[in-house]
């Protein structure tokens, strides 16, 4: 294994790495999560602590680390017998996120199963670590099915294995570390709530500092061993504070007036459950272990606030994580420390050098976010970036006017719209894929999964990755006296084996084609049409979705957003959509075409559900393949059957109000072989039912009435 980059050569991070110090002095509080940008030394950072950690007394040849002072008495391996053990180094276990189920919690070993006939637990990845760091790379990204295993090995600090005639139990107490890039979605709350402090990482913008960074890496590249050689001694250093820090952790005393600070500070914010209450007692008391303190002092409820509750008061995804500092020092205020220190005697001393202009610029380069917190978070002036409106194509108008309504004079003139708010979410209809796919694992529609309930077996084809057991077994059984069989272990062959089929659900790339054009411009209108999006948005979250947004508008077509797993990033770029000009629907119909396609060839087992958000009016060709012999109104059907023919399955969120209503949506449906359904019947609760399935036609010869169906 190459040589690990050391710990205190990582340039700046000093949040980053006080949290992952924290976790090194008092594992009970509960593992960092790093969020932020690519290269910004996460990783790095997180590998290189587990060599600050001290070494672990282990029983010898347990294969759960069972320490020779208190073995765990339910310890597969076990009983132990008291005496001395062994000394290994603090162990820093990676879990892949395509990691199977098997290899996290273990399996029973089947080889000997089957060919000994004995009942034999092969450990898996959270029996290896046991008393030392469990790390996630892109753990925004891990399966559904393997993050619930993790809420209950970290809730428990146990893991429970009950399978195939296995019932095991054993300790799996750990650091849990996750990294991610909230570019590519975000965590589902409750493994969020797991993670004990929260880290936002970012890039230095001093030039300084990023000289440094590319300096060190060149030299750890060029020479690794010579690199860890020069830094060894600041490692020693840190590894003998964390000693040092543990060993006066159960001397720290938690006063009535720590205590009080953090509650007020948790009731102040918000915050759910008592969690975080508990989290910011324990951080607060490693802060004093690692200052060589034995009382705990505001500052340290502070910095504890500081990492512990920002991602706790998330209400849901698209909520920026963060912390107001200054509500934070005003509840802090109301509860000042039990002896203050006393003040050095000011009338003395009218020292005239004037104030202390370094405060908010000590620790110079070191890039941790400790100065003016970001402001990313307000609201954007909506009007900073407009466009330049279009100008109207008025010589399409007359052509048009025969097969579609006349636009009014607000759609004709195109003026651009400053983008409006979204109206409040709600808990939308569930809207499915028919069909069995073979896509990610997630929560929309029906699939074969990995991982699900087991609905029978099959011959493997290729490599086999489930064994159904109880079918092998029926397949060999036959066979025994044939091949001879005369101990206790079966004799199985190749064309014995037999997989496993399971059905679970799966995740789809849900690609929204919004109408931004004038006819959507009545301001109250476009809120509710932003709002019912930003429901279907949080919904594709929920349901562990891909997400893309197309709208169009004027003469053209943008994809405002490529497929992605941040339902966040599609929301953000919803809220700032402005309207106005005509509606070139058979472009959007297009771009949504060209997108799938594109995206077909990128994850062909990804299932496409295409939601159109408009009233139906087509007024402008576009850029829709520059057909001069058809209307809009007929490019547009065109376009909409080029994506039923393509077994697209389709919605259309009908947008139409008013009291005379041209049923232009319902055309579109029809022809796209999907179901309209209007902004109120998108609900949850409405009188329609709870849940639609979306239908599609399976052929170019089906009955349009057949894919209209709902079911109730």
């Amino acid at each position: 294994m190459s040589t690990p980059y050391p710990f205190t050569a990582v340039v700046g991070q000093s949040d980053l790495r006080l949290a992952l110090l924290l976790n090194a002095v008092s594992p009970a509080v509960g593992g960092v999560l790093v969020r932020g940008e690519k290269g910004t030394a996460k990783s790095t950072a997180v590998r290189a602590l587990s060599a600050l950690l001290p070494q672990v007394d282990v029983v010898s040849g347990c294969r759960f680390s069972c320490a020779p002072s208190a073995p765990d008495p339910a310890c597969p391996d076990g009983p132990h017998e008291p005496g001395p053990g062994g000394v290994r180094p603090a162990r820093m276990v990676e879990l892949p996120v395509g990691a199977s189920e098997d290899r996290l919690v273990g399996a029973l070993d089947i080889e000997r199963a089957l060919a000994e006939g004995v009942k034999a637990f092969e450990p898996g990845l959270l029996a290896d670590a046991h008393r030392g760091i469990l790390y996630v790379d892109e753990v925004n990204l891990l399966h559904d099915h393997l993050i619930d295993l993790l809420l209950d090995a970290a809730a428990m600090g146990a893991s429970y294995v009950e399978r195939e005639g296995v019932s095991v139990r054993h300790a799996a107490r750990f650091l849990l570390v996750g990294t991610m890039n909230p570019e590519e979605g975000e965590l589902r709350p409750q493994l969020l709530d797991r993670f004990g402090l929260t880290v936002e990482v970012a890039a230095s913008r001093e030039p300084a500092q990023r000289v440094e960074v590319v300096r060190r890496r060149l030299a750890y590249e060029d020479d690794p061993a010579g690199f860890a050689t020069r830094w060894a001694g600041d490692e020693h250093e840190v590894r003998a504070r964390v000693v040092a820090a543990r060993a006066l952790l159960p001397k720290v005393s938690l006063g009535d007036t720590a205590l009080l600070q953090i509650a007020a500070t948790c009731a102040g914010f918000e915050v759910d459950g008592m969690r975080a209450d508990i989290v910011m007692a324990r951080t607060a008391t490693a802060l004093a272990a690692w200052a060589g303190r034995t009382d705990v002092r505001k500052e340290d409820v502070r910095q504890a606030a500081l990492l512990a509750l920002p991602h706790r008061r998330r209400r849901n995804p698209f909520d920026a994580p963060g912390l107001d500092e200054d509500m934070l020092d005003r509840i802090l205020d109301e509860f000042p420390d039990e002896e203050p220190e006393p003040d050095p005697e000011p009338e003395p001393e009218p020292d005239p050098e004037g104030p202390d202009d370094g405060g908010p610029g000590d620790g110079g380069p070191d890039g941790g976010p400790g100065g003016t917190p970001p402001q990313g978070g307000g609201p954007q002036d909506p009007g900073a970036s407009a466009e330049t409106p279009e100008a109207p194509e008025s010589g399409e108008a007359p052509a048009e006017a025969p097969e579609t309504p006349q636009p009014s004079a607000q759609e004709a003139a195109g003026p651009e719209q400053a983008a409006v708010r979204a109206a409040e979410p709600f808990r939308t209809k569930m809207l499915s894929v028919p069909g069995l796919g073979e896509g990610a694992s997630g929560r929309r529609s029906r699939a074969r999964t990995a991982h699900g309930r087991t609905t029978g077996a099959q011959r493997p084809r290729g490599h086999l990755t489930k064994l159904h057991l109880t079918a092998t077994i029926q397949a060999a059984a036959p066979h025994q006296k044939a091949r001879g069989r005369d101990g206790r272990g079966l004799v199985i062959r190749k064309d014995d084996l037999r997989q496993a089929t399971r059905e679970g659900r799966e995740g789809n790339l849900v690609l929204f084609v919004v109408d931004a054009s004038g006819s959507m411009a009545a301001r109250q209108r476009m809120s509710a049409v932003k709002g019912a999006v930003l429901s279907l948005l949080l919904d594709a979250y929920q349901r562990r979705d891909k997400v893309g947004l197309i709208t169009f508008r004027g003469a053209t077509a943008e994809l405002a957003l490529p497929p992605t797993s941040s339902v966040d990033a599609a929301a953000a770029r919803l809220e700032q959509l402005p309207t106005g000009g005509r509606t070139p629907l058979a472009a959007g119909l297009l771009k949504a075409h060209e997108v799938l396609r594109i995206e077909r060839l990128r994850d062909p087992s990804r299932r496409p559900l295409l939601v159109v958000v408009t009233d139906g009016r087509a007024t402008s060709a576009g850029n829709a393949g520059g057909r001069t012999d058809s209307s809009p109104r007929e490019l547009a059907g065109h376009s909409a059957r080029l994506l039923q023919a393509g077994g697209v399955a389709s919605v259309v969120v009908d947008c139409e109000s008013g009291p005379v209503r041209l049923g232009l949506a319902g055309v579109l449906a029809r022809d796209l072989g999907g179901p309209a359904v209007t902004l109120d019947g998108l609900r949850a609760d409405s009188l329609a039912g709870l849940v639609k399935n979306v239908r599609t036609a399976v052929t170019s010869t089906a009955s349009p009435n057949s894919s209209n169906r709902r079911a109730a």
